[in-house]
């Protein structure tokens, strides 16, 4: 148990640090695996954290998931709900969304899957096997609630 608990610590810092060094760094590209989106790796460039969304603006955000209790068999990144080339893309402005399996996803999964689709994600939201929360689960040293980060291509 201790084991996996470590496991699981590791690949959260993992998420977490991808996305956050993003914010953290910004005008540093990364062209390196950072977060998934429409089902590929998307590399990312920090820029700046944004205010909340009022009203009308609201719109203007993608929803960033941030899975933090995954044990899936590779590295789960933070999961883009669209990406460049997808008619739904904002152009990188997220509203950051903290994602938990819960008992019943690890019961129908044991070893649960990578998810990397927007579609993935609501599939096993819908079925139970997710909860989601908005805001970030470390706006520390994760990425913050609101921000900017266009994603760019993996080379």
């Amino acid at each position: 148990m201790v084991r996996k608990t470590m496991f699981l610590m590791i690949i959260v810092v993992l998420a977490l640090t991808a996305v956050g060094a993003a914010s953290a760094n910004p005008g540093k590209p990364s062209f390196t695996p950072q977060l998934y989106g429409d089902g590929e790796v998307w590399g990312t460039k920090g820029t700046t954290a944004l205010p909340a969304p009022r009203g009308n603006n609201a719109h203007s955000y993608d929803k960033l998931f941030a899975i933090i209790n995954s044990n899936a068999d590779g590295v789960q990144l933070p999961v883009a709900e669209a990406s460049p080339g997808n008619p739904e893309y904002n152009g990188g402005r997220w509203a950051t969304q903290t994602v938990r399996w819960t008992q019943e996803g690890f019961d129908a999964h044991g070893i649960v899957p990578v998810l990397t689709s927007y579609d993935e994600v609501m599939l096993h939201f819908d079925l139970g096997h997710l909860s989601i929360t908005p805001g970030s689960p470390d706006p520390v040293n994760g990425p913050p609630d609101y921000f900017q980060c266009p994603m760019l291509p993996v080379k």
